[in-house]
């Protein structure tokens, strides 16, 4: 199997969380099968979140931090985003970041476009895994609230940049988890990695 470059985003704002858990059981089963990790912390990241006024032509310098990871996203082959649902949403820092680091010229090229005049993606030939946590169980999720998060990050963000294709992995009722469920959702996240899937 050949080594794939993967770039794992902890997307919690908080310095403990499953979605953390989830993130360094990925790394580490996909280390031991010799691919190669870098891992970002959300809550390590030192930036603005707010994205001003928002054009494309007059936005705010990169941070370090955000350039740092913008080349971190570059240099990958696979993204691992491992973050939680609140309020139907991502939390407002990794919304944030993605306003900030998710920038034209470096993620999209609104100088050309795709077939159906969309700017086009400067991230292709990637893919990527999202592991989210919720407390909505996937049955609402996918049938009253029709998976709108899920197509966002798919379709709107990561799609939209050029990873393709995205799969996901939802664990619900991650606040108040019934007994063993942690351990099982671990496992599974360790043969994901493994498979660098």
């Amino acid at each position: 199997m050949h080594p794939k470059k993967i770039l794992i985003l902890d997307g919690h704002p908080g310095e403990t969380s499953l979605s953390r858990t989830f993130a360094e059981t990925y790394a580490d089963a996909a280390k031991q099968q010799g691919h190669d990790v870098r891992m970002v912390h959300l809550s390590d990241l030192q930036f603005d979140h707010d994205f001003g006024q928002g054009n494309y032509e007059d936005f705010k310098p990169l941070e370090p931090a955000l350039e740092q990871v913008l080349q971190d996203f570059e240099w990958s082959e696979h993204l691992v985003l491992t973050a939680p649902m609140w309020w139907g949403g991502l939390p407002a820092k990794l919304k944030g970041f993605i306003d900030r680091a998710f920038i034209p010229g470096r993620t999209f090229d609104t100088r050309n476009t795709t077939r159906i005049g969309f700017p086009a993606p400067m991230l292709t030939g990637r893919t990527a895994r999202v592991i989210l946590t919720s407390d909505t169980p996937g049955w609402f999720m996918r049938f009253i609230y029709r998976q709108a998060l899920i197509r966002q990050i798919r379709d709107q963000i990561l799609g939209f940049v050029g990873f393709k294709p995205t799969r996901f992995t939802y664990f619900s009722g991650a606040s108040y988890p019934k007994p063993g469920s942690v351990d099982r959702w671990i496992s599974k996240v360790a043969r994901i990695g493994a498979a660098a899937a």
